[in-house]
């Protein structure tokens, strides 16, 4: 099934993305330097439990999980970023193309899902769309 495929790369991207929100985290600097370190966490907080949801969510289909970090690097759609001090706009730039691609993916597994007739998955990424639209928001909002 094309939706399933398509939420194994995206459990590939919160795993990769909990390890480089978690580079910016550690390695933010500047005046913002409080708020971003806060806000990142929140973050990679919440994707580290949608990480295992979606895993789960994988199994009660079926479908083994991907589940080594080479398989992620591998299928992810998202990349890393090599560590360093990143200023306040830096991270939120970053961050926010994260979000951007990650609502883009969680609509087409929405999407994809409610053509296959899979109903759970429709209704569990209809609320990740949500997350990444409300985050882009506070994100494009802190960048202005």
């Amino acid at each position: 099934m094309k939706h399933l495929d398509l939420v194994q790369k995206y459990l590939a991207n919160l795993a990769v993305l909990n390890v480089k929100w978690h580079n910016i985290h550690w390695n933010v600097v500047g005046r913002q330097f409080l708020r971003v370190h806060t806000y990142t966490e929140e973050l990679y907080d919440q994707l580290f439990e949608d990480y295992d949801a979606v895993a789960e969510l994988l199994k009660m289909k079926e479908v083994t999980p991907l589940s080594t970090m080479k398989d992620y690097l591998a299928n992810a759609t998202v990349s890393e970023v090599a560590p360093k001090d990143f200023g306040h706009d830096d991270s939120l730039k970053l961050v926010k193309d994260d979000l951007v691609t990650m609502r883009a993916l969680a609509t087409d597994i929405r999407n994809s899902a409610d053509d296959a007739g899979d109903f759970e998955v429709v209704a569990m990424f209809e609320d990740y769309v949500a997350f990444y639209s409300k985050h882009i928001w506070f994100v494009s909002s802190m960048l202005k």
